[in-house]
């Protein structure tokens, strides 16, 4: 008996300790619901210690969250099932309310008789407050708070199959900021990220609860209005977008203004499904920022009914090169004070079996969204280096040669090394080499720019920047690049004889590029009083069809003859 005694005293002490180390609150009550025993971990979640709450009713922690039918269904389980386990708000002692997952169990007798009911539970406030966090962000972009390009599929999805399913027309408006990149490099990103949540919320004030709106990511936004009764409600909206953007953005100290460009596909009639939808605002949305940014674009069918032909040209321009359909022609320079041809500009042209010859305009877009700018850019740079080679054979030995360089192809992290082995596979001299950026191409990283400008011209290569007036055009600016030439754009050139202001223009770039050390260049010269005038301004090249229309090599030769028996007579 004494035996039996001290055995029963071992299980009751060793059931103590573990429910005194188990990490899970753990409750016992009496058959009647009054509070017998509580462990530690009870204690510390509930904030309750264990004198306070023993010969309590359980009641006392309940939050309010839960109504009487809650508790009604969870006791009429533990009755029928001798269980119930779920999650349960619950309140501690100084008032926070918290999430528990409990088990509450009912103990019984040999007879059947409930004697006592444990409820064992764990807080899993955290764990539920993290898992609500995980899928908030699988839904929603994390800096804005919008939706993200997640859920837009999902919801648009379902909008898509309501519109089919009532007739129904909805809008898709892609809207990218612009020159919101200049922003970023100018400001910082984080004032970037300030304006971004601003834009949100400024796009959220205008829209209705039914319409939606996503990021897609960096200041690319999507908008979607459902259940249009005619496409002037999405014309609508998107001049109230383009409205609303005239008014500043207050980004701390820092007050900014930014336009947007609106591309909108309307469903059913430019798409029926999400990719086509997305895509066909996205080819508006540029089409409205080729027309000068800040406006809307329709998309409709005049747009795509290219797009055969495009995808033709596409296929076709990947085969070029193998297929010797590319070739270069070359426009001469002047120097304005010998009257001799001192360099040459090398342009590429296409002349495909089928499509005839392609205009530069029409295919050098398609090289640069199809990424086929770069094998394009490194074949014209090898062959007006072999052609070059070629001219100084024949006996013009200091001929230069100007090659556009390509913004795509300049922003590839292994361009000088690429340039390097061209230079090494044709053994033409660098030095009588000239490469043409644009402003934009060089100002948006210009630290990045300058330490890779300086690489090229290491390598004895003489930098030009191109169309001089129709981007940044500050010469003070420029002048921290290792730059030798400054090409004035062809538009001022055009009309110098036309609008006095565009000669006044002229005058000043000449004037000041001179007082950087700088060469200048005027392109598009096509009469002599626009020669004229840039000799008594003292230009120091021209080029142009006053001089020449851009010529292929064979009849370079004799042109380049002709042009000095000409000088000399």
């Amino acid at each position: 008996m004494i035996l039996s005694e001290v055995r029963v005293s071992q299980k009751i002490n060793l059931a103590e300790k573990i429910l005194e180390n188990t990490s899970e609150g753990v409750m016992i009550t009496d058959g009647k619901s009054r509070i017998i025993s509580v462990n530690p971990a009870f204690e510390i979640v509930t904030g309750y210690i264990k004198e306070e709450v023993v010969g309590k009713n359980p009641n006392i922690l309940q939050s309010g969250i839960h109504d009487a039918q809650f508790y009604n269904n969870m006791w009429k389980q533990i009755y029928e099932n001798g269980y119930w386990k779920g999650e349960i708000w619950n309140k501690r002692k100084n008032g926070d309310v918290f999430l528990e997952w409990i088990t509450i169990s009912s103990i019984k007798d040999e007879n059947g008789y409930i004697t006592n009911f444990v409820a064992v539970f764990s807080d899993i406030t955290d764990r539920k407050h993290a898992e609500d966090q995980l899928r908030y962000l699988a839904h929603n972009d994390s800096l804005t708070g919008v939706a993200n390009r997640y859920s837009l599929n999902k919801r648009l999805e379902g909008l898509i199959h309501t519109a089919k399913k009532y007739n129904q027309q909805l809008a898709v408006l892609f809207l990218d900021l612009d020159r919101f990149k200049q922003i970023n490099d100018t400001l910082g990103h984080n004032y970037g990220d300030m304006l971004l949540k601003k834009v949100s919320e400024r796009l959220k004030g205008l829209l209705k609860n039914k319409d939606m709106i996503a990021r897609l990511g960096g200041d690319e936004f999507v908008i979607v209005l459902p259940n249009l009764k005619h496409p002037k409600e999405a014309v609508h909206i998107a001049q109230m977008i383009i409205e609303s953007f005239t008014k500043s953005f207050h980004l701390n100290t820092q007050e900014v203004y930014v336009s947007t460009s609106i591309g909108i596909s309307l469903y059913p009639f430019d798409g029926t499904d999400i990719e086509k939808l997305l895509r066909t605002a996205d080819k508006a949305m540029y089409e409205a920022k080729n027309g000068g940014r800040n406006q809307f674009e329709l998309y409709h069918k005049k747009m795509h009914q290219n797009e055969p032909r495009q995808m033709k040209m596409e296929n076709d321009l990947r085969k070029a090169i193998e297929r010797n359909e590319l070739f270069l022609v070359y426009h001469p320079i002047i120097d304005v004070k010998t009257n001799k041809v001192v360099s040459l500009e090398a342009l590429v042209r296409w002349k495909q079996e089928q499509l005839g010859l392609v205009p530069p305009s029409e295919f050098i877009p398609l090289a640069e969204e199809s990424g086929l700018i770069i094998p394009i850019s490194e074949w014209i740079i090898q062959k007006a280096c072999e052609d070059l080679k070629a001219i100084h054979l024949h006996g013009n030995t200091k001929l230069r040669m100007s090659v556009n360089i390509s913004a795509i192809h300049f922003n590839q992290e292994n361009f000088v090394k690429s340039i390097s082995e061209i230079f090494q596979r044709t053994n033409v001299n660098p030095n009588f080499i000239d490469f043409e950026l644009t402003e934009s191409m060089i100002m948006p990283k210009a630290s990045e720019t300058v330490n890779k400008l300086v690489k090229i011209k290491q390598l004895g290569v003489k930098l030009s920047i191109d169309d001089f007036g129709t981007g940044y055009s500050s010469l003070s600016y420029l002048n921290r690049f290792p730059l030798d030439t400054l090409k004035i754009d062809q538009s001022f050139i055009s009309r110098l004889t036309l609008y006095e202001e565009d000669s006044s223009i002229v005058e000043a770039i000449i004037t000041m590029a001179h007082r950087l050390h700088l060469k200048v260049v005027a392109e598009g010269v096509e009469n002599k009083k626009q020669y004229e005038f840039l000799k008594k301004e003292q230009c120091d090249l021209i080029q142009g069809f006053y001089i020449s229309e851009p010529i292929p090599l064979h009849k370079l030769l004799t042109f380049l003859t002709s042009w000095e028996t000409e000088i000399m007579n």
